[in-house]
C-alpha cells in the first residue's frame, strides 16, 4: 500500500513539473486545481458504482446457491420416499399380472375389431386385385394391394408390440396373407414388363408408363417409412423393403443392355465388315433411342431421374470394353477407336443437335480407359508393322520379276522410264495414313515415323536387289534384255521415292522439326542413285573394252546399232546436265550437230574396223580418208579440239598415235571465222568425268530420259 502511495505522489509531482514550466502558468493553478479535483471525483464515482456492482452480484449469487442447497435437500428426500413405497409395492405389482394379460388381450382384440372387416373381406380383395393387374388396371390394383398389406403389417405389428416371441401367431396371420405375396410379385411382373417395353409403350400408351412410375414411388415412401419404423421399435413387416424402385434402374439397363448387344447381327466369318456394322447399327439406335427420350420419356420420369443419358453411355462402354477384350484385326481395331473416340462424341450420335440440350457431352466419362486405347493402339501398330514389312516385301519381288521382263518398262506422262512399285509403296503408306488420321493426331504422326522408318530398311534391302540385279547381269551379259531401261527406271524411281517421301510429310505432319529417319533415306537414295548411274557407265565401258580387245568385228555395223542405242539412252539419262539440250533449246539448226557427230562417231568405228583379213568389213564401210573426214568436218562445222577429243574418247577403238595426229592436224589448220559466219558448235561444252558423275548422282538432276 505504501509503495502504491509513494508511486502516485511521484506521478502527481511529475504531473505538476509538466504543468508549471513557465512563470505565467502559475496564474492558472487554481484553474488546474480545480480540473483535477473534478477528476478525482469522476474516478471515485467510477470506482464506487464498479464495487458495489461487484458485491450486488456476489449477493445474488449466495442467495441461490443457498435456494438450490434446499432443493437438493428436498429432491434427495422425496427420492427416499419414493424409493421406500417402491419397496412396499413390488409384491402388489407381481398380484397384477392377471390385469396385465387382460390388458394385452384387449389390445389384440381391438385390433381385429378395428380391421374385422378388412380381415373378413381379404379373399374378396385378393380376387379383385388379380383381376385388375390381368386387365392392365395397376393403379387400381396397387391400391387394393396397399389394402391388403396395410390390413396384415397393422396385425402383424400388433402382434409384435404385444408378445414379439410369440411365432406362432404371427405364422397365423402370414398363412392367412399368403396371397398378398404372391399378388405383389405378379404386379411386380406387369411393372417390369411395361419397362422393358418403354420405348414402344411411351409412343403408344404413355399413362401406362406414367401409372408404373407412380406406383414405384409409392413403394419406395412406404420402404422408407418401414424402415424408419424398423430404427425405431425393431418390426419390419415380410417382404419390406422392396427395393422397386432399383429394380425399375436394372430392367431398364437390362433393356439398353440388350437393345444394345443385339445389333450384332452377323460375325466375322459371315462379313468380314461385321464390327463397321455392328457400330454403324448401335449408332442408330442408339440416336433413335434417345431423341425419344428427350422428347418423349422424360415427360412420364420426374426430372431427378436423369438416368437414361447415364444408362446408354454406360451400356454402350460395356459393350465396346467387350468388343475391345476380342482378338481383333487391325482394320477392326481402327474401326472400333475411330467410332470411339471421333463418331461417338460427333453430331452423327451423342453431339446430335437434337440432344445438345440434354447433356454437355465434354462431360461424358471415356468409353474406353486410356489404358485400354494405348493397348489396342499398341497391338494395331504391332499388328501393322507385321503387314507393312510383308507388303513392301511383296511389292519388291513383283518389281524384281518386272526386271526380267523382255518389254521396255512403262514411262510417265514426261517419257521417263519407272516402275510401278513407288506408286504400290505410297499407296500403302497413303491409306494407312488416312486410316490413322481418322483416330487421332498424335497416332496419324507414330504411323508416319514408322512408315519412314519401314521405309529405310525397305530402301537397304532395294539396294541389295539392285546389286544382286546388276551381278546377275554380269554372269550373262545378253540377259536381262533391258537390263540398261530397268535399272534407268530403278533410278527414277528413287527420285520418285523422295518425291513421294517429302509430300506425305507434308500432308500429314503438323511438326517442322525432321524425322529420325531421314538422314538414313536420303543417304540411301543417295546411295541407289549413285551406284545405279555407275552400273550404267560400266555397262558402256565393258562393251567398249570387249569391242577392242576381243571381237572387233563386234563394233562393226551390226554392234554399232547396239552401242548407238546405249549411248543415246545415256544422252537422254543425263538430260538435265547434257550441254545438247540446252543448245537445242536454243538454236533451230542444232540437231544438226549431234547428226554429224553421230556420223563421226560412225566413221571412228568404221575405220578401226578395217582389217585385211576383213574384206566384209572392208567392202560394207570403207575408212580410206578417216583423218581426212575427220579434218574436214572440224573445219566446215567449227568443231574445236575438245570436241573431237571427246568423239575419240567415246569411240575408244582409235590408236593413241591416230588421235595425237588427228590433234596435231587440227591444230595446224585452225580457221578463223568472219564476223557473219556462226559456228555452230561454238556454245557446246564438254563436261569432265568428274561432272557428270556428280551431276548423274545428284538427287535434284532431272529424272533420265526414255
Amino acid at each position: 500500500m505504501e509503495e502504491t502511495s509513494r508511486e502516485a505522489v511521484a506521478t502527481a509531482v511529475q504531473r505538476v513539473a509538466g504543468m508549471l514550466q513557465r512563470s505565467d502558468q502559475l496564474d492558472k493553478v487554481e484553474q488546474y486545481r480545480r480540473r483535477e479535483a473534478r477528476k478525482k471525483a469522476s474516478v471515485e464515482a467510477r470506482l464506487k458504482a464498479a464495487i458495489q456492482s461487484q458485491l450486488d452480484g456476489v449477493r445474488t449469487g449466495l442467495t441461490q446457491l443457498h435456494t438450490a442447497l434446499l432443493d437438493v435437500k428436498d429432491i434427495q428426500s422425496s427420492l427416499a420416499n419414493v424409493n421406500k413405497d417402491w419397496r412396499q409395492s413390488i409384491n402388489t405389482i407381481e398380484n397384477l399380472k392377471d390385469v396385465k394379460d387382460a390388458v394385452v388381450q384387449h389390445s389384440q382384440l381391438a385390433a381385429a375389431v378395428e380391421n374385422l372387416k378388412n380381415i373378413f373381406s381379404v379373399p374378396e380383395i385378393v380376387l379383385e386385385t388379380q383381376q385388375l393387374t390381368e386387365q392392365g388396371e395397376l393403379l387400381q390394383a396397387h391400391r387394393k394391394l396397399m389394402e391388403l398389406e396395410c390390413s396384415r403389417d397393422d396385425l402383424m405389428y400388433e402382434q409384435y408390440r404385444m408378445d414379439s416371441k410369440n411365432t406362432s401367431d404371427m405364422n397365423l396371420i402370414s398363412i392367412y396373407f399368403e396371397d398378398v405375396q404372391r399378388l405383389s410379385d405378379e404386379l411386380a411382373k406387369q411393372l417390369w414388363m411395361v419397362l422393358q417395353r418403354s420405348m414402344v409403350t411411351v409412343r403408344r400408351d404413355p399413362t401406362m408408363l406414367v401409372s408404373v412410375v407412380r406406383i414405384i414411388e409409392r413403394e419406395e415412401k412406404l420402404d422408407r417409412r418401414m424402415v424408419d419404423r424398423k430404427k425405431q421399435t425393431g418390426f419390419i413387416p415380410p417382404g419390406r423393403p422392396k427395393h422397386w424402385k432399383d429394380k425399375m434402374f436394372q430392367v431398364l439397363e437390362g433393356t439398353v443392355s440388350t437393345r444394345i448387344e443385339g445389333t450384332q447381327a452377323v460375325t466375322r466369318e459371315a462379313d468380314k465388315m461385321w464390327l463397321v456394322r455392328l457400330l454403324e447399327i448401335t449408332r442408330k439406335y442408339v440416336l433413335d433411342d434417345l431423341i425419344v427420350v428427350k422428347n418423349l420419356m422424360v415427360q412420364c420420369f420426374p426430372p431427378h431421374y436423369n438416368t437414361f443419358n447415364s444408362l446408354y453411355h454406360n451400356t454402350v462402354s460395356t459393350r465396346v470394353k467387350e468388343l475391345a477384350l476380342e482378338d481383333l484385326e487391325a482394320n477392326e481395331i481402327v474401326s472400333l477407336l475411330t467410332w470411339v473416340l471421333n463418331t461417338y462424341k460427333s453430331v452423327e450420335m451423342m453431339g446430335h443437335p437434337d440432344l445438345c440440350s440434354e447433356f454437355d457431352i465434354n462431360q461424358l466419362e471415356p468409353l474406353l480407359p486410356q489404358e485400354v486405347v494405348d493397348d489396342l493402339l499398341s497391338k494395331y501398330v504391332k499388328t501393322f508393322t507385321s503387314n507393312i514389312t510383308g507388303w513392301l516385301r511383296k511389292a519388291l519381288e513383283t518389281d524384281k520379276k518386272d526386271w526380267y521382263k523382255e518389254t521396255e518398262p512403262e514411262a510417265d506422262q514426261d517419257g521417263y522410264y519407272q516402275t510401278t512399285l513407288p506408286a504400290i509403296v505410297f499407296q500403302m503408306f497413303e491409306q494407312n495414313l488416312q486410316v490413322a488420321a481418322q483416330i487421332d493426331g498424335d497416332f496419324k504422326e507414330q504411323v508416319l515415323k514408322l512408315c519412314l522408318k519401314q521405309m529405310n530398311s525397305f530402301l537397304m534391302r532395294y539396294r541389295e536387289e539392285v546389286v544382286a540385279y546388276k551381278e546377275e547381269h554380269l554372269r550373262d551379259r545378253q540377259l536381262p534384255q533391258c537390263y540398261i531401261q530397268y535399272m534407268i527406271a530403278i533410278v527414277n524411281n528413287c527420285q520418285t521415292f523422295k518425291e513421294s517421301i517429302n509430300s506425305l510429310k507434308r500432308k500429314y505432319s503438323q511438326s517442322l522439326d525432321p524425322f529420325d529417319s531421314d538422314t538414313a533415306i536420303e543417304r540411301t537414295l543417295s546411295e541407289v542413285v549413285k551406284e545405279g548411274c555407275q552400273f550404267l557407265l560400266d555397262e558402256v565401258f565393258l562393251d567398249l573394252e570387249t569391242g577392242n580387245r576381243k571381237n572387233v568385228h563386234v563394233l562393226c555395223p551390226p554392234d554399232i546399232r547396239v552401242f548407238g542405242d546405249q549411248s543415246g539412252d545415256f544422252q537422254e539419262e543425263q538430260s538435265g546436265i547434257s550441254q545438247l539440250e540446252d543448245l537445242s533449246d536454243g538454236s533451230d539448226g542444232a540437231t544438226e550437230p549431234v547428226r554429224v557427230l553421230t556420223l563421226q562417231v560412225e566413221s571412228l568405228f568404221n575405220a578401226s574396223c578395217r582389217e585385211p583379213s576383213s574384206a566384209t568389213v572392208l567392202h560394207h564401210h570403207p575408212a580410206q580418208g578417216l583423218i581426212g573426214h575427220v579434218l574436214h568436218t572440224a573445219h566446215s562445222a567449227g568443231q574445236r579440239e575438245d570436241h573431237i577429243q571427246a568423239l575419240l574418247a567415246v569411240r575408244g577403238d582409235a590408236s593413241r598415235e591416230m588421235r595425237q595426229m588427228i590433234i596435231g592436224t587440227l591444230s595446224e589448220n585452225k580457221v578463223s571465222y568472219s564476223g557473219t559466219t556462226q559456228p555452230i558448235f561454238k556454245d557446246i561444252t564438254v563436261p569432265t568425268i568428274t561432272t557428270t558423275m556428280t551431276s548423274m548422282t545428284s538427287m535434284a538432276t532431272a529424272k533420265l530420259l526414255k
